[in-house]
């Protein structure tokens, strides 16, 4: 993934925040020899103090062959994307028509080393940490090993700890325009409101009015910023 300087993180919190409100990906690992390389689609809950996410998928997937023989996986991640029109993207000094069109989105590649996780108790922790961070509310029995409802369903699926060693994020939402385009795209983006317009328009005022050092306005421009 190129990332220009312009469009990598602030810093590790921006990542890590939006990571936290971004838990479904898709799981990269090589095939076996002659095969193709394999994409999971998953939930997964990332903890950055331990430095790794945590997933689980049925028994019969054919992800674990692959994992066997080459355990070093990609978990990418990415949302918050929308279609920018060319027009929208023209400099100051140029007719709408010779701007180029691009997509705005937020990405974040982890590479880890994928641990199986078999034991029946490992696996109950392992799925009482999912559940602590996809339904912190409750409301299900609690996972144990060897009691209903979890007990017997364990032996079904199998546990994944990805033990993350490097993170690669991109936040591009224009940030290589000149502030005057920025906040015409801005405008843009707030009269079509198409799916995936509003979260990338919050991600572009929110960088801009970082890189300015001010704070974005709800609805509008970012305060005290010029037009």
């Amino acid at each position: 993934m190129l990332i220009h300087p312009w469009d990598a993180p602030t810093d590790d919190a921006e990542w890590q925040d939006w990571l936290a409100a971004h838990d479904f990906g898709q799981l990269a690992a090589n095939g076996l020899p002659g095969e193709a390389p394999l994409l999971q689609p998953l939930h997964f809950a990332y903890d950055p103090a331990r430095h790794e996410a945590v997933t689980h998928l049925a028994r019969p997937n054919p992800i674990w062959s692959a994992l066997a023989d080459r355990p070093t996986v990609l978990l990418s991640v990415v949302d918050d994307y929308t279609f920018i029109p060319g027009p929208w993207q023209a400099d100051e000094d140029q007719p709408p028509e010779h701007g180029v069109p691009t997509s705005f989105y937020a990405a974040v590649q982890l590479t880890c080393t994928a641990h199986v996780v078999d034991a029946p108790e490992a696996k109950a922790e392992l799925l009482r940490r999912q559940l602590t961070h996809f339904q912190p509310e409750g409301g299900s029995a609690p996972v144990a090993a060897g009691e209903a409802p979890y007990g017997r369903l364990l032996s079904g699926i199998r546990g994944l700890r990805l033990e993350v060693h490097d993170i690669r994020a991109k936040f591009k939402y224009g940030g290589k325009r000149s502030e005057s385009v920025q906040h015409r795209i801005s405008e843009r983006l707030a009269e079509r409101d198409g799916p995936g317009d509003a979260s990338a328009r919050r991600h572009q005022q929110r960088r801009l009015a970082a890189s300015r050092g001010y704070e974005p306005r709800e609805g509008g421009a970012p305060a005290n910023s010029p037009r």
